[in-house]
């Protein structure tokens, strides 16, 4: 896969800034829709890797996998990340599928602190070990916010991330899932930042937004899997972001904003590539 050039992705960031100025519909791919029910569910990991038997064994669908390195600190015990080929291939070998999602820093250092010019350092990575590992174009790579952010957090740092983080993905024929809070969710929702949504319970006050895709169940209901601690996550959706390796997907349509947007996307595009120089 081609690396995602630094002149598309701030190209791309100001096109989804300019359609959130001028209304999110612009740019807003068909919203993949929860549904009431629990179909099943999905682990995540990054302490080790589960055999893909035991996975199964244990009855679950398939795994949401980090396409993101270990971050500094964690060398000697997330050794479950990132995802790599041969593990996707195992999976679908068993009958289990993947999903991906981006997850470098982590409180002080989460990737969404620097906003957009954090999306043009953290989007290529996700790409292309989501590339590396088998994962199609067409599906999408969730965007991790494991945080509990105030409104103001996310309106000048979160939302840009995301914005920009939407935008890389679309460049390169990819969709844009968000892992975040009750609030994130809906908030992203509201501004037309991505098509499924997994849902974390940590500021959430007990609530389950109606178009969660996924919901992470608490700490004190993960489990061990060949001695791996696992979280445990409800799929209320069948299209939940998984793929298969080998196995394409039809990429989403892409959409361009107003012509009299111009002089709004340039001004952005400048804006775009002071941030990405900080």
């Amino acid at each position: 896969m081609s690396t995602l050039n630094r002149r598309g992705f701030l190209r791309a960031t100001a096109l989804t800034l300019a359609a959130g100025t001028l209304g999110a519909t612009a740019l807003t791919a068909p919203q993949a829709g929860a549904q009431g029910r629990i179909l099943g569910t999905v682990i995540d990991y990054a302490a080790g890797v589960p055999s893909a038997a035991s996975i199964k064994a244990a009855g679950h669908l398939g795994a949401v996998r980090y396409v993101s390195q270990r971050r500094p600190g964690t060398e000697n015990w997330m050794i479950g990340k990132p995802v790599t080929a041969a593990e996707t291939a195992s999976l679908a070998q068993h009958g289990l599928q993947t999903a991906s999602v981006y997850q470098f820093g982590r409180a002080e250092t989460a990737d969404w602190l620097r906003g957009a010019a954090g999306a043009a350092v953290h989007a290529p990575q996700a790409i292309a070990i989501h590339a590396a590992a088998g994962g199609p174009t067409g599906r999408p790579i969730y965007i991790a916010i494991d945080d509990n952010p105030t409104r103001a957090q996310y309106d000048n740092q979160i939302r840009p991330y995301l914005q920009a983080f939407q935008a890389a993905l679309r460049l390169a024929g990819y969709q844009t899932g968000v892992y975040g809070n009750f609030n994130v969710i809906d908030w992203a929702i509201a501004d037309g930042i991505g098509t499924f949504f997994w849902m974390h319970d940590w500021g959430s006050g007990g609530k389950i937004h109606p178009r969660t895709t996924i919901h992470q169940l608490p700490q004190n209901q993960q489990r061990k899997i060949d001695g791996v601690t696992v979280d445990i996550n409800n799929v209320y959706a069948t299209d939940w972001g998984q793929w298969t390796p080998g196995r394409p997907a039809p990429a989403p349509a892409p959409s361009a904003p107003p012509a009299q947007a111009q002089d709004q996307v340039n001004q952005i595009i400048d804006a775009a590539r002071r941030a990405s120089s900080l």
